[in-house]
Parts: C-alpha cells; structure tokens; sequence
C-alpha cells in the first residue's frame, strides 16, 4: 500500500493497494495525479527521479525530498541561506549536455546536538521551492523533519485500529477489500479528530487516536437513524472527542537500528533502548552547509 498522508492530519488522503507487491516507485505516478496546486510534497530518497519529480511540477505542486550523498549537483547560484540551485537531470549523459534540467533547490546541513541521532551525518534535502526568503532553508529542515508522522500514522492503522494480528480474507481480492475498509475507517476517524481539535484550537496531533477510537466504538450503536438526532449526535460526540488531549510530541530521537540484521541499518542493542534526550530543541541543532 502507498498512500498520501497528510502530516498535520495524519489523513490519508488517497491511497493505493497492489496485491502483487509491486515496487513502490512503480506505484507513485498514480498518487502524483491527485496532487492539487501549491501542495508540498514530502518524500523518502528512493522516489526520487527525474519523471516523478517533473510529474510533481506538472500538477503545479511542489517538493521537498531528501536525497542521496552521490547524487551530483552542480551549482548554479548560491543563496543568502546557505542554499544553492542547481539542475536535475535525466541522466549523467543529459548532464553533460546540459538539457532536459529541472531548476531545483538544495540544502545540505548536519546536526551539532550530540544526543541527537544522525548528528555525524551531511543530509541534503532537494526542494521545488527556489525562493530564500519565502522559504528559509531552516525552515524547511524542521518542515521535513515532520515526515516522521506518517510512521504514527501506519501505527495508528496496523497496531490500534486493527485488532486481530492477521485479515481475515482468503483471497487476494478480499484483502484488498478488507484493507480498504481499514483505510476508510482511519479516514473517517482523522476527520472527526480534526474537527474535535478545531473546536479547541489545538493541533490535531494534540488529540489522542486511541481515545478517539475507543469513543466512537462506544458512541455507534446509540447514533439513531433520524437525520436530526445524528447531527445531535455527532455534535456530542465530537465535544468528547475534543476532550482526549495529550501533551505536546517530543522530537524524534530514536536511533535507526533494528531488532534483527536484515538490512543495512546497525543491529539493535542494549544501549539503543534508552538513548540520551537531546540537549537542545531541533531547529537550535540544524547547522547549515554553507
């Protein structure tokens, strides 16, 4: 599954089930014809190419990515920020020909909180957006430091809304019904969240999604056929809802490592169980490579 999430929200706003485990970059082309005028879209590394970013541009929305360290850019202008514009090309062979370039932005920063993970790394960020004083390269940093929602939002599906370990369906048909289903319900259930924080002008992240389940699982059977009664109701229950608030998310701060070697990233141990808090707010740690 491949979906578009909204990192405010945690919507997922459009999505798409392939029962034969298709690559994820062969998928995107079909969620990039939803985007819509002046949205900005974040995404990992490996989506990144020439085709899926001119199909970003074509929808007039615009990107902000991280990119890989070989990745060869070559500057073209150097921004007040610390930024610079450069080309995306094709291929290397259109590179040296100079043709067929997108005008792109690149940010490249490290981190100097030494409790922070990822401190000892150069990450660079690719951006559609070229204009340094409408968008300083700081704020996009912590902008897309807040991708990381949409790992809450997967757990928020598999782990809470879905009970059972396993789906129940025995054909492939039926498990992308089933998961549909699943989606449509989260869908339902960020909305009301998203309408139970706007009464309290709050964030949406501020409300808890357990709560907010386990209230509605509680509150359906009461909601009455009536047209009249059901607006009563839903009113009520989005006033409860608004009451499920939580305090403030800290920043990410887990190490990147896993339970067992089967990728790239370091094995876990004992001492990535209880890392060191960070010693500063995230965007006091962001130093710019100038």
């Amino acid at each position: 599954m491949l979906a578009l999430c909204e990192t405010g929200s945690h919507v997922m706003w459009k999505w798409l089930i392939k029962s034969l485990r298709p690559a994820e970059i062969t998928m995107a082309p079909a969620l990039l014809r939803y985007l819509q005028p002046d949205m900005l879209l974040l995404w990992d590394r490996h989506f990144l190419t020439h085709a899926t970013v001119s199909a970003v541009r074509v929808r007039q929305a615009h990107l902000l990515a991280r990119i890989t360290s070989n990745r060869v850019f070559i500057p073209i202008q150097h921004l007040p920020d610390g930024s610079y514009l450069a080309k995306l090309y094709p291929s290397a062979a259109d590179r040296r020909r100079d043709r067929h370039g997108l005008l792109v932005r690149l940010i490249e920063y490290t981190l100097d909180d030494p409790q922070r993970p990822g401190k000892e790394e150069r990450h660079r960020l690719l951006t559609t957006l070229l204009d340094a004083e409408l968008d300083p390269a700081r704020t996009l940093v912590c902008l897309y430091h807040e991708r990381w929602e949409e790992e809450i939002t997967f757990d928020e599906l598999k782990t809470h809304q879905r009970e059972r370990p396993v789906l129940r369906s025995q054909t492939p048909a039926g498990v992308v019904q089933e998961v549909d289903a699943l989606m449509l319900a989260h869908y339902l259930i960020r909305v009301l969240m998203q309408e139970a924080a706007a009464t309290q002008n709050i964030d949406p992240q501020r409300i808890s999604f357990t709560g907010a389940l386990k209230i509605l699982r509680c509150r359906l059977p009461e909601c009455a056929p009536e047209p009249e009664k059901i607006q009563q109701w839903y009113q009520r229950l989005v006033q409860e809802v608004a009451e499920e608030t939580i305090p403030p998310r800290r920043h990410r701060i887990n190490p990147r490592v896993i339970k067992q070697k089967m990728s790239k990233w370091p094995k876990k141990r004992a001492h990535h169980r209880h890392p060191p808090q960070p010693t500063k707010p995230f965007e006091e740690s962001i130093v710019l490579c100038h």
